[in-house]
C-alpha cells in the first residue's frame, strides 16, 4: 500500500522538476522588449554578415593583397579602441534606447551608400576603408550601449540567459548571413549584399521603437566625463577577475581571432574554391558558434564558468592550429565547427561573468572596456595577420595565433583559484548566489 503512494505521489514532483529544457533555455523571450530586440537584431545581423562576407570578397578581387584586407578590418575596428571609453561613459550617462536607435540609423545610411557605390561599378578600395572606418566610429558608441541596455530589457534575474540568447542570435545570423551572401556574390554580385543589409536595419530600429522602456533613475553629474571615463578604468584596473577576463579576451583578439580576415586567403589559393567557398567556410562557424551559445544559454548557474573560459580558449587555440594544416576542403569545414564553439563559448561566457560582477552604474564604462579589447585588439591584430601572411602565408599566420590562444589559457588557468576566489564576493555583492558563482 505504502508503494502504491510513493508511485502516485511521484509525477507532481517529476512534472515540476522536468521543465522544458526549451522554455529554460529561452526564458528571457518572455520580455516584450527582450522579443522585439531579438526579432529585428536577428534580421540585421544577417544583412550584417552578408555584408562582411561580401566586403571581403570586394577587397580580395579588386586587390588579391592580404595586407588590404587586414588594411580594411583594421579601419573598421580601430575607432572602438580609442572612441569606445566615450562611448561607455555616454551609455552611462543617457538613454541608452536612444542611442542604440541612432547608431542603428546611422550604420543603415552607411550601408546604403557602399550599396550605391557598388552597384554602380564605382566603388574603390580607399571608399571600402573609409566607410568603414565610419561604420567603427559608429560602433564604438553602438557597442557599450547595446551591451549595457540588455539589463534594461530583461532584469538582472534573467541576464545571463538573455547574454546567452544574444550570442545565438548573432551567431544564427552568422551561418545564414554567408551562405546568402556567398550565394548571391557569385551569381549578381556583392553590391546586392550591400543594399540587402542597408534595409535590415528597418527592422531593429522599428524594434527599438515599439518598446516601452522604464526611466533609468539618473544620478546628478556632478563629475566631468573625463572623470566618468577615468572611473570607469580604474574600476576595470583595480578589480582583478574583471581585468583579467578583459586582458584574456585582448590577447585573443590580438593574436588569434584575426584568421577570419584570412578566410578569403584560404578560400581562393589554399582550398582552391570562390566566394560560396568563403561563405560555407563562415557558415560552418557560425553553426559551431551557435551551438556555443545554445549550451551557454541551457545553464541555469554560473558555476564553472571561469573553467570553461580557460578550456574553450585552450581549445580555440588547437582548433586553429589543426585548420591552418587542413588542405582538404571537407575536413576545413568540419574544423570550423569546434573553433567557432570555443570561441564564442568563452567569449559570451566572459561577457556573462563580466556583466554579473559589475555594479550598473559602471555598466556602460566597463562594456566598453569590453568592447576595446574584444573588437579594438581585433583591428591591430588584422593589420599584423594581414602584412605577417604576406611574408610568410597565410597557414602559418593561423598557426601562430592559435598558439597564443593555447598559451593564455595556460595562464589564466594558473590563475584560476585567485580568480575563483574574488568572483564570488563581486557576484555576492551583486545579489546573485555565490553558490552559484565562477
Amino acid at each position: 500500500m505504502s508503494d502504491v503512494h510513493v508511485v502516485e505521489a511521484t509525477p507532481p514532483v517529476s512534472a515540476y522538476e522536468k521543465r522544458s529544457r526549451f522554455q529554460e533555455t529561452v526564458r528571457s523571450l518572455r520580455h516584450r522588449n527582450f522579443q522585439l530586440f531579438f526579432s529585428g537584431q536577428i534580421i540585421s545581423l544577417v544583412g550584417t554578415w552578408m555584408d562582411t562576407v561580401a566586403e571581403s570578397w570586394l577587397v580580395y578581387r579588386l586587390t588579391g593583397s592580404s595586407l588590404l584586407l587586414g588594411t580594411v578590418a583594421f579601419a573598421g575596428q580601430i575607432p572602438v579602441f580609442f572612441l569606445a571609453a566615450i562611448g561607455g561613459t555616454v551609455a552611462d550617462r543617457f538613454d541608452r534606447r536612444k542611442i542604440v536607435i541612432a547608431t542603428q540609423a546611422s550604420s543603415m545610411v552607411l550601408a546604403f551608400i557602399l550599396a550605391m557605390l557598388t552597384l554602380t561599378k564605382r566603388i574603390q578600395v580607399w571608399e571600402v576603408i573609409l566607410l568603414a572606418a565610419l561604420m567603427g566610429i559608429v560602433n564604438s558608441f553602438d557597442l557599450p550601449a547595446r551591451q549595457a541596455f540588455l539589463v534594461e530589457m530583461v532584469g538582472r534575474e534573467d541576464l545571463t540567459n538573455a547574454i546567452a540568447l544574444n550570442s545565438s542570435m548573432f551567431n544564427a545570423a552568422r551561418v545564414i548571413g554567408p551562405s546568402i551572401a556567398g550565394i548571391l556574390v557569385a551569381s549578381v554580385g556583392e553590391g546586392w549584399c550591400f543594399f540587402a543589409n542597408s534595409v535590415s536595419y528597418i527592422a531593429v530600429i522599428a524594434g527599438l521603437l515599439m518598446m516601452r522602456v522604464e526611466r533609468r533613475p539618473r544620478k546628478a553629474l556632478d563629475a566631468s566625463p573625463f572623470e566618468h571615463i577615468a572611473e570607469g578604468f580604474r574600476y576595470v584596473r583595480d578589480t582583478y577577475p574583471i581585468r583579467s577576463l578583459l586582458l584574456l579576451a585582448g590577447l585573443i583578439s590580438l593574436v588569434a581571432v584575426p584568421y577570419a580576415v584570412l578566410m578569403p586567403v584560404f578560400a581562393k589559393q589554399i582550398l582552391h574554391g570562390n566566394a560560396t567557398t568563403l561563405g560555407v567556410l563562415m557558415g560552418a562557424t557560425g553553426i559551431g558558434a551557435l551551438g556555443g551559445a545554445i549550451v551557454l544559454a541551457a545553464r541555469r548557474s554560473l558555476k564553472g564558468l571561469g573553467r570553461i573560459v580557460m578550456l574553450a580558449c585552450a581549445a580555440f587555440g588547437i582548433s586553429l592550429i589543426l585548420f591552418s594544416f587542413s588542405r582538404w576542403y571537407v575536413l576545413s569545414v568540419i574544423l570550423m565547427l569546434p573553433l567557432g564553439f570555443s570561441v564564442m563559448l568563452q567569449m559570451a561566457s566572459s561577457n556573462t561573468l563580466i556583466q554579473t560582477m559589475v555594479p550598473d552604474r559602471l555598466r556602460g564604462r566597463t562594456m566598453a572596456v569590453y568592447s576595446m579589447m574584444f573588437m579594438g585588439m581585433a583591428p591591430i591584430g588584422a593589420l599584423i595577420s594581414g602584412a605577417l601572411a604576406d611574408h610568410i602565408g597565410a597557414p602559418w599566420t593561423v598557426t601562430l595565433g592559435g598558439l597564443g590562444a593555447v598559451i593564455a589559457a595556460a595562464v589564466f588557468g594558473l590563475n584560476l583559484p585567485k580568480f575563483r576566489a574574488e568572483a564570488r564576493a563581486l557576484i555576492a555583492a551583486q545579489g546573485l548566489h555565490v553558490s552559484d558563482s565562477a
